[in-house]
């Protein structure tokens, strides 16, 4: 009999650091994290950082995740007595930020919490015993005492819909929970290495933030509007300060980006509802990737003259249905008709199911919306397991066969434009033919290239053009590893054509292919001339494509006098 072995002890750790006058942070250091929701894969772990603030009265900002429950708690009340906290104010209700909230006011009954209306609303469900409360909208401050008045920024869908920003004015801090953050975990509280978070910052932004574009400059202007601003204490990650401006102008551009797109999408869904709200972060993303924007509408809490107004405008629809049953039906079932009154022809539509068992039933609903006109952008997902990789995968694929449809007029117009000499020019620049391949967890993928090239010697790396839409790029993170396979000229025909088809949305990309397995876990295609084990280092930004340089580790030829496939184009504004 094979012996289990014994499972893996996940390193968690407590980091407190004095970060303002009277300011104090706890950061629950999750060291050996490597998912989070849609963003997995993360390499550098991530932490879930927590505050105190001592004036005359004491606010806790933020809690951490059940995870760290007696760590954080042994931490707290080393660092405060239970009786002296005020107030706990919410900046939103995901269970990694406000998850011990019920535990600290079991050890602190007379603490008044603070949050948006929809935050209280959404907590009374996670605490389930009564506790003194204080509502606050955009605008609204909180005098503590010894100067630090706290004003309160309303920033909802960054990224759940109940989030508020709190300014302390006297020492002139932002806590923007998700906001500004990332999955980075180390010792160093504040962002004095810029080039070492930089990558998990903008991965963060683009799974988390990309699709509350709008939602950001709405929440940056509002900020404008504070005063000064020295540090963004943020969730997830190290705080900034040292970077402050530079990392703030990011989000800023790469926002007026999205929203300068020519089409948007709505995602409808549920929050605090099964895993809606996640697996449409993870639609939204792959949406996100086409260049389409996005506007998550949370049919919970949106007001029906909100809703009508974005469907009005919106290129497509995404719904996650509803529950049949529950606190907030009537306004979720109000919302469900405003969109199919709005709703008109020519507008395509993507349903899936949230994760529960009295969900509103798929298609008769769909067919309404198909009555009306819409078209069907991918095939409905109905999820009656927990979400897993593959899963947020699924979804991703679904998103982005969704923005390729919206953004087919534009292609083909672009692949029409066959004449100009610039274009022809292009077409001179030939390649050969490859076929990468990586694996990550649960999930895997592959992509016909042609845009390699050798990069360095020492160490032996190369760079690969991959286009932002693809679904392979999400498994192309710095540190993530696959195989780049060199096809063979005169034999790769097959593979060629095997690996140019449109898959469907979570399809075996390998189905039919003989492969074996790299020492990294990806496939090695077993018809390749040769094959290279690659791990991503770099990643640098352009346009439509993201160039990856990766360090090759190690690789293979099957036949020395064999040559490389090549590809010559005519032109280059396709493949």
């Amino acid at each position: 009999m094979v012996a289990t072995p014994p499972q893996i002890q996940k390193r968690l750790t407590i980091q407190t650091a004095q970060i303002a006058p009277d300011t104090t942070t706890i950061r629950s250091l999750d060291w050996d994290r490597d998912r989070f929701d849609i963003e997995f894969g993360l390499q550098n772990g991530t932490t879930y950082n927590s505050y105190i603030i001592c004036g005359e009265k004491t606010a806790l900002v933020d809690t951490s995740h059940e995870k760290f429950r007696q760590l954080y708690l042994n931490t707290l009340t080393d660092l405060i007595a239970p009786q002296e906290i005020d107030y706990i104010i919410i900046s939103h209700t995901e269970p990694d930020h406000s998850g011990l909230v019920k535990d600290v006011l079991q050890l602190a009954p007379q603490a008044v919490v603070v949050g948006a209306k929809v935050a209280i609303k959404f907590l009374e469900d996670l605490v389930h015993r009564p506790f003194e409360r204080q509502l606050v909208k955009n605008g609204d401050t909180l005098d503590l005492g010894k100067g630090h008045v706290i004003e309160f920024v309303n920033a909802p869908n960054l990224h759940w819909p109940d989030t508020i920003f709190s300014y302390d004015r006297g020492t002139e801090v932002l806590f923007t929970c998700d906001a500004f953050g990332m999955h980075y975990c180390s010792d160093l509280t504040f962002d004095e290495d810029l080039g070492a978070i930089e990558h998990d910052y903008r991965f963060y932004y683009e799974c988390l933030m990309a699709p509350n574009a709008r939602s950001v400059l709405s929440a940056m202007k509002r900020m404008e509007k504070l005063g000064a601003i020295n540090t963004v204490a943020n969730g997830h990650g190290p705080l900034l300060r040292y970077n402050l401006n530079e990392l703030l102008d990011r989000y800023r551009n790469w926002s007026q980006a999205q929203t300068k797109a020519e089409k948007i999408v709505a995602v409808c869904y549920v929050s605090d509802y099964g895993y809606s709200d996640r697996l449409s972060q993870a639609i939204a993303r792959g949406i996100t990737k086409t260049g389409v924007a996005v506007e998550m509408v949370d049919l919970r809490s949106a007001e029906n003259t909100e809703v009508q107004e974005l469907i009005g405008r919106a290129a497509g629809i995404v719904i996650g249905m509803p529950p049949l049953a529950g606190s907030n039906l009537k306004e979720i079932t109000a919302n469900i008709g405003t969109i199919l009154a709005a709703a008109k022809e020519k507008q395509i539509i993507g349903m899936y199911e949230s994760y529960g068992g009295d969900d509103e039933p798929i298609d008769p609903l769909l067919t309404k919306f198909r009555d009306v006109g819409l078209k069907k952008a991918f095939p409905s997902i109905r999820i009656k397991d927990t979400p897993q990789e593959a899963t947020y995968q699924l979804c991703e694929e679904a998103g982005t066969d969704l923005g390729q449809l919206l953004t087919r007029d534009k292609l083909v117009k672009q692949m029409k434009s066959l004449d100009t000499d610039l274009d022809k020019a292009m077409g001179r620049i030939g390649g050969g033919l490859y076929i990468i391949t990586a694996t990550k967890g649960d999930i895997s993928s592959a992509m016909l290239a042609s845009w390699v090239s050798q990069a360095s010697f020492e160490p032996p790396g190369l760079t690969i053009a991959v286009a932002k839409d693809r679904a392979i790029e999400s498994l192309m993170q710095v540190g993530n590893r696959f195989v780049l396979n060199v096809l063979e000229e005169g034999k790769y025909q097959n593979l060629m054509k095997h690996f140019l088809k449109r898959f469907k949305p979570g399809a075996d990309r390998f189905a039919g292919v003989k492969t074996q397995t790299a020492s990294n876990g990806s496939p090695i295609l077993t018809e390749a001339l040769a094959y290279l084990e690659c791990e991503v280092v770099s990643r640098m930004e352009c346009s439509d494509h993201w160039i990856v340089y990766s360090k090759v580790t190690t690789g293979r030829v099957s036949n020395p006098d064999a040559l490389t496939a090549v590809h010559h184009r005519k032109v280059g504004n396709h493949y």
